[in-house]
């Protein structure tokens, strides 16, 4: 086959950016490939909005259905987003031996095995390298540029709408709620941030990393996951204090006795050394961080979203794809890095056995004997402190008290925490939040 013909299912901002390279650095393409690859037609509800394009010769159909199982297709590319339609689209696609590429986290987290049995059953191939990172190759990195190494840890800072809260917290000393509108106008943050904010678009990307990295099934239900939303100017400012900066992190780790028997997965706040590589990345930049016992760090960094980088990885799997048509997908890496036949379903560590360093911010009537009742309470349930400060009065008889726990974990942390807030002088709920201090 001299081309491969490709249908675009979703004009939105991503797919207008697969158009663009699509029909725009066809040459170039063909150079590296020494094939074409052709934009034969592309399906969207909203045909007559103006994308600045010439779509001479591209077939323009509403009728999503009719292209993805169309004769003149060999790969359908999808980018609306999404659990439903996007699975039943892409299963159509591959059931019709299509090819199929998406940039759609959630789809691959929650339908990723099932896509890729049915791709394997077809002989076809499923590309879903901008569902991580956006234009990052990361997933590429993960799955053959470190597929030598045991990986001992996933880092990742997954989320550009977090890390650009965060970042506008810290050097403007604003409250959250006043960043996250200021995130929104700017077009950051939906409307409806929850996804975003509350770490769920994180542990989707998560998921996905950690399976990939120790040759484990997705298990995107399985990651412990807190978002943003409760942490204060106050808590960036004490974090700074004590030699830290608060990233929205997804963390992956192995656990076991000479193989990986369970994996670690979560999202969180989390404090990272100031002078770290990962506190470095500002703004709506992603960053993934994978060691592993050959390559030591590596760090992948870049724009996490938007139309041309996220456009510019879709199309990089296109690429891939197109260079083994028509010889075989088996010539492709696996899509999750590991032969089918020796992918495990690991177990997930149990949220109680998670070891870490903790943060620890507490509101207390200020009066004699409360943080020795505090400490107390810690002390018996085996958790030492590195440092502790009390701020200024936040009203009459009212201060915060922030503490930093050495290594504990959270079953013993949360046990201590239950006592804690049922001292009459402890005034509100603690925030806790977790301490990486390994982080290259």
């Amino acid at each position: 086959m001299s081309e491969i013909r490709v249908g675009l299912l979703g004009l939105g901002t991503i797919g207008t950016g697969v158009a663009r390279i699509l029909i725009e650095q066809q040459a170039l393409m063909s150079r590296r490939l020494g094939k074409q690859v052709r934009l034969v037609a592309a399906a969207d509800r909203d045909l007559d909005r103006d994308r600045g394009l010439d779509f001479t010769g591209v077939r323009l159909t509403d009728d999503a259905n009719a292209m993805v199982t169309a004769d003149d297709i060999d790969l359908v590319v999808e980018l609306i987003g999404g659990y439903e339609p996007a699975r039943t689209f892409v299963a159509t696609a591959l059931a019709h031996g299509k090819h199929a590429v998406t940039a759609n986290k959630a789809l691959i987290a929650k339908h990723g095995e099932e896509l890729f049995a049915l791709a394997a059953e077809k002989n076809v191939a499923v590309g879903f390298e901008a569902a991580v990172g956006g234009g990052i190759p990361c997933l590429k990195a993960l799955r053959e540029g470190c597929a030598a190494n045991a990986v001992e840890s996933v880092y990742g800072i997954l989320n550009g709408t977090c890390n650009f809260i965060l970042t506008k917290m810290e050097n403007e000393g604003a409250d959250y709620a006043d960043v996250l509108k200021k995130a929104q106008q700017l077009g950051y943050a939906e409307a409806d941030p929850t996804f975003d904010v509350e770490g769920i678009d994180t542990a989707h990307k998560l998921s996905i990393l950690a399976a990939m990295a120790y040759g484990s099934k997705i298990k995107f239900d399985d990651v412990f996951t807190e978002g943003i939303s409760n942490i204060t100017a106050g808590d960036i400012e004490s974090a700074a204090e004590l030699g830290y900066r608060i990233k929205l992190l997804g963390i992956a780790k192995p656990h076991g006795d000479g193989q990986v028997e369970q994996v670690e997965m979560r999202v969180h706040p989390t404090l990272v050394p100031v002078h770290s590589q990962l506190a470095q990345v500002s703004d709506s930049y992603n960053a993934v961080q994978v060691s592993g016992d050959f390559v030591e760090h590596t760090m992948y960094f870049g724009r996490g979203a938007g139309e041309r980088p996220t456009a510019s990885a879709v199309v990089a799997d296109i690429m891939d794809i197109a260079r083994v048509v028509p010889d075989g997908v088996e010539h492709l890496a696996p899509p999750m890095g590991f032969v089918e036949a020796e992918r495990r379903n690991l177990e997930t560590l149990p949220v109680a056995d998670i070891e870490c360093e903790y943060y620890l911010r507490l509101m207390v009537q200020d009066q004699p004997g409360v943080i020795a009742s505090v400490t107390s309470i810690l002390a018996d349930h085996r958790i030492s402190l590195e440092a502790m400060s009390q701020k200024e009065r936040s009203s009459a008889n009212s201060v915060p008290v922030v503490m930093l726990t050495h290594a504990t974990t959270e079953g013993n942390l949360q046990a201590a925490i239950s006592r804690i807030i049922g001292l009459n002088a402890v005034e509100e709920e603690v925030l806790i939040l977790r301490k990486e201090s390994s982080v290259a």
